[in-house]
């Protein structure tokens, strides 16, 4: 049995998180209503994958960062979510503290 791929799984962790359909999605990402949903189903199943461009348009549509949708680790996607939300400045503290306790300031 073959694994879902990743992006596959995070776009539809992503969409249900969002509480919107596959077609809605897909119109918001620009994809054209009448393929929007058959597209954004077969990206969620791993058949497709789309290109960057769109993962792009995906990820603004989803309000997330593109990074997360390629994440291979849970914890890096989750942390790139919250990171995400950030203003400015608190993202500079957290770099800050990050670098300092991985020994890397």
């Amino acid at each position: 049995m073959s694994k879902l791929p990743v992006l596959a799984k995070r776009l539809k962790e992503a969409r249900l998180r969002a509480g919107i359909s596959q077609m809605a999605l897909g119109v918001a990402a620009g994809i054209d209503e009448f393929s929007a949903s058959p597209r954004i189903n077969q990206y969620e199943k791993g058949k497709h994958t789309p290109d960057f461009l769109t993962a792009n348009n995906l990820a603004a549509a989803l309000g997330v960062p593109t990074p997360y949708l390629y994440s291979q680790d849970d914890k890096v996607a989750e942390l790139l979510l919250f990171f995400d939300k950030l203003p400015k400045k608190k993202k500079d503290v957290v770099l800050a503290y990050l670098k300092q306790i991985a020994g890397d300031s």
